[in-house]
């Protein structure tokens, strides 16, 4: 942090004489940003990152193609506004943005939203046109949802042929939801007619398909006029903090700037004043996701939202639900926001395609859920051990707060006590949290030594060691990981794999192998700029974890010793996925010891396999993701009403046939530990919340019967 405000101190210390050569700008209007604003604002980012970057990239024409397509995907990520033309126009610039910066300009960003400004007006225009008459749901035609897989259309028309596939789309979906509801309430109104004489039975009257369709339209205007509402609330700032944001994030995707406002969203987030649903949310092509779940949340312990889980529409109780497909995130993360005891309903797309609307009730943090907790799993008179370790929390700031290592060293006590013959501990979902505690939960099972290396720029890495020579726990382990399982986890599963400790069990983990710090750009720059100021703050990649055996975390994750199927971690998007992620590298190893007695871990993978190939429930688990995955490939919709309602139908008994294959595994006798005899409703219903979906998953299952392979 010292080389970065030295090295960016000096630099600002020269920005005055450097826009001393700048023309002077004519005063900008209300909305608008001052030029010399934008000036100072993308050179010290794109400098900054320069100098202080742990990878950093030079501003030459190979960074300024990586600015100019990260951009323009954001820019219009759908391909809905733009035409070839407008590309062909602002391809001028592909190689400039370097060159731009370095002088003081910004003709890009200002030619892409006149541009923007101008081809949305034309839009608003097109929707209203194209949904003032019915659409005709016979015809055989598809709409193409991968963005990606669409070129800018040619010309205007192609463009409006884009818009009418879409909003036939939208509306069809909406007009077949329409459909199931009236059906439902038929099958309702039938069977209260045959419970109770028909003359007291009162039931809504049909609407025609006319009517219906007519409704769905209206319900995709409606969202239409609040986008483009939302759309022409998008200022020059808004604009300045997307193109500032895609030049920090050319060097990697953790690489972030924010603007005022988002960097108080951002301390929130940290903060831990929770008071909502607990769902953090994260955007990924214009599509809202659930990106974590805070332990002990209203959504935590509500139980149906996941990681991963596509936000397509929100409503505040009962009012009618509100599309969120590329509305503005600060907009959406408002809406799902509230105060405790109200009720937000969220409509989301699971992995498996299919929709499901959940409804939430707002509350804060409970905080006995966050922490460690440990369980018994008995099975034919032997005992097992099991601790979810929901994240590596710390007390950062020293205030007698608790400690994730203590705690778990508290539940492995406590196991032991039970005379369990092997321990589990899950760290699936768990996106990592204090360095220091991953430190030191290795070291519960480890002798002393080193347990990861930390590498900054320029700089000799630093092994960080556990002093403690004593081992907490010396038998059976098995560390369950999954896609989600990132940063500190990783660094603990990789930790117990290097030193051969334990077997590492589940998916491979996701692959953030890097540390970041923020920088108050205020702090940094002189006084001359005051009256321009706030300038927000950069979150920059300044250090690298590596494990002891060399090889980084970054990008490749840990690979599992043993690998188990698992619906989520099959459609979870890895650090390999994002824009321009740093890459693997390794350095020297650290000298390490590891474990006397080697674990036969091939022998073990293969039991595991042939178990997991013989059991019906996997089976049924492999054949979903399997073809889960070839639906995702196909990413032409038909826009022919039968065609969809019935392929709608496959997802909807696919996804039953999933959820009748968990029933199939043999339940687990599982019972929470340490916590007494429950003194209220509150705490039994804690308890219940921790143990119930314990006695059906799949891969504890398997756990256990690796640690009886070991014994």
């Amino acid at each position: 942090m010292a080389f970065f405000r030295s090295t960016l101190g000096v630099y600002a210390s020269l920005l005055p004489g450097f826009f001393l050569l700048l023309p002077n700008s004519p005063a900008p209007k209300r909305d608008e940003v001052p030029p010399q604003k934008k000036e100072i604002l993308l050179h010290t980012v794109a400098q900054g990152l320069t100098m202080a970057h742990v990878q950093p990239q030079q501003l030459d024409d190979a960074f300024s193609r990586r600015a100019f397509a990260l951009y323009l995907q954001r820019l219009d990520n759908n391909k809905r506004f733009l035409l070839q033309s407008d590309i062909k126009q602002l391809q001028q610039y592909e190689k400039e943005i370097d060159n731009q910066i370095k002088a003081g300009k910004h003709d890009f960003l200002d030619l892409t939203t006149k541009l923007m400004d101008q081809r949305m007006q034309e839009a608003q225009v097109l929707y209203r046109e194209l949904l003032a008459k019915p659409f005709d749901f016979t015809v055989n035609e598809t709409f193409e949802t991968e963005s990606d897989k669409l070129d800018y259309p040619a010309d205007a028309a192609a463009r409006r042929d884009l818009w009418r596939r879409l909003l036939k789309y939208q509306t069809m979906v909406r007009y077949a939801e329409l459909l199931d509801e009236q059906e439902r309430q038929q099958k309702k109104s039938l069977a209260s007619t045959k419970a109770v004489p028909s003359e007291a039975v009162v039931s809504a009257p049909l609407r025609t398909p006319a009517q219906l369709e007519e409704d769905a339209r209206t319900r995709v205007r409606k969202y239409y006029e609040e986008w483009f509402s939302d759309l022409r609330q998008t200022d020059a700032a808004d604009r300045l903090t997307q193109f500032a944001n895609a030049v920090a994030n050319t060097y990697d995707p953790h690489s972030e700037y924010f603007a005022p406002r988002d960097k108080t969203n951002f301390d929130l987030a940290l903060t831990g004043r929770l008071e909502g649903t607990g769902a953090q949310l994260g955007e990924k092509d214009g599509q809202i996701t659930v990106a974590y779940i805070v332990p002990g949340s209203a959504a935590y312990r509500q139980g149906e939202l996941k990681t991963g889980d596509v936000i397509l529409r929100v409503a505040q109780g009962p009012a009618e639900p509100v599309a969120v497909e590329g509305m503005r995130f600060d907009k959406v993360v408002q809406m799902i926001r509230g105060k405790k005891g109200t009720e937000v309903r969220l409509t989301v797309k699971k992995p498996d395609a299919t929709t499901k609307v959940i409804s939430i009730i707002r509350d804060v943090v409970v905080i006995e859920e966050t922490y460690a907790q440990s369980a018994v799993i008995e099975e034919n008179g032997r005992k097992f051990g099991y601790i979810l370790l929901p994240s590596f929390y710390a007390d950062f700031n020293q205030n007698g707060g608790r400690s994730s290592a203590q705690d778990v060293a508290t539940e492995l006590e406590k196991l032991k006590k039970e005379n369990v013959q092997g321990v589990v501990l899950d760290l699936r979902f768990n996106g990592g949290g204090s360095l220091q505690d991953a430190v030191e939960m290795a070291g519960l099972f480890v002798e002393s030594g080193p347990m990861v290396q930390v590498k900054s720029r320029q700089r000799a890495a630093d092994v960080l060691a556990d002093p403690d020579p004593k081992v907490q726990y010396t038998g059976p382990l098995v560390v369950l990981v999954n896609k989600y399982s990132a940063s500190a986890s990783e660094i603990l599963a990789a930790a117990i794999q290097d030193h051969k400790r334990g077997v590492i069990m589940g998916n491979t983990t996701y692959g953030k192998g890097t540390v970041q710090r923020v920088f108050d750009l205020d702090q940094a720059l002189p006084s001359d700029f005051a009256n321009l100021k706030p300038f927000g703050s950069l979150k920059m990649t300044i250090q690298k974890y590596y494990r002891i055996n060399g090889a980084s975390t970054q990008f490749k994750g840990v690979t599992p010793d043993i690998v188990v199927p698992d619906a989520y971690s099959a459609f979870a998007d890895g650090e390999q996925q994002t824009k321009y992620a740093l890459p693997w590298d390794e350095i020297a190893p650290a000298t390490y010891k590891t474990a006397a007695t080697a674990l036969p871990l091939p022998k073990l993978a293969a039991a595991s396999q042939q178990r997991v190939a013989a059991n019906p429930a996997f089976q049924v688990l492999n054949e979903s993701v399997q073809n889960m995955l070839k639906r995702q490939k196909t990413t032409q919709a038909p826009l022919h009403l039968a065609t969809f309602r019935a392929e709608q139908k496959l997802v909807q008994a696919a996804s039953e046939k999933f959820k009748q294959a968990q029933n199939l595994a043999p339940g687990l006798e599982v019972s929470a530990l340490g916590t007494g005899v429950a003194t209220d409703s509150a705490q039994t219903q804690r308890l219940a919340r921790f143990t119930k979906p314990l006695r059906k998953d799949l891969t504890l299952h398997e756990a256990v019967a690796v640690i009886k392979d070991v014994l």
